[in-house]
């Protein structure tokens, strides 16, 4: 992994936590999501991750429930690393993130795997609900 990707080594033993790998290639905007999640109990943030390829990487080592991905990244997008994940991993949630979150974005990170497409602008207000949300619909889609 590059230096640009962070880890976490705190280990919740809590079955209620729902880890989140955040992927962005803007570390500003990691930051700003870090900061906002880690203010809610029940989030751990495992990780993070600056292009799709290291997304990968991170998924497998660091076993998240929830990746937090952006759709616009170099080396591979977050559509293209969407798929990937789900096909190896489909009980991850994915939730992306986007500038333009119009509805060809939607479609085609949906039509990837994700649950849900928010914009960046409206991640700071809707991100916690977002990812709840698309973690309980997969939990009662398994039972």
């Amino acid at each position: 992994m590059s230096q640009v990707s962070r880890r976490y080594n705190r280990k919740s033993t809590r079955s209620d936590v729902i880890r989140v790998l955040l992927v962005d290639d803007v570390e500003s905007v990691r930051q700003t999501l870090r900061s906002i999640l880690v203010t809610y109990p029940n989030f751990e943030i495992v990780g993070e991750a600056c292009n799709g390829e290291e997304a990968l990487e991170s998924v497998q080592l660091l076993k998240p429930s929830v990746v937090v991905m952006d759709i616009n990244m170099p080396r591979l997008d977050g559509i293209k690393a969407t798929t990937l994940i789900k096909r190896v991993y489909p009980h991850i949630v994915v939730v992306g993130l986007s500038v333009y979150a119009n509805d060809d974005t939607r479609k085609a990170m949906t039509a990837a795997g994700a649950t849900t497409v928010i914009s960046k602008e409206e991640a700071v207000e809707q991100l916690r609900d977002e990812i709840i949300e698309s973690v309980n619909r997969r939990s009662a889609a398994i039972h």
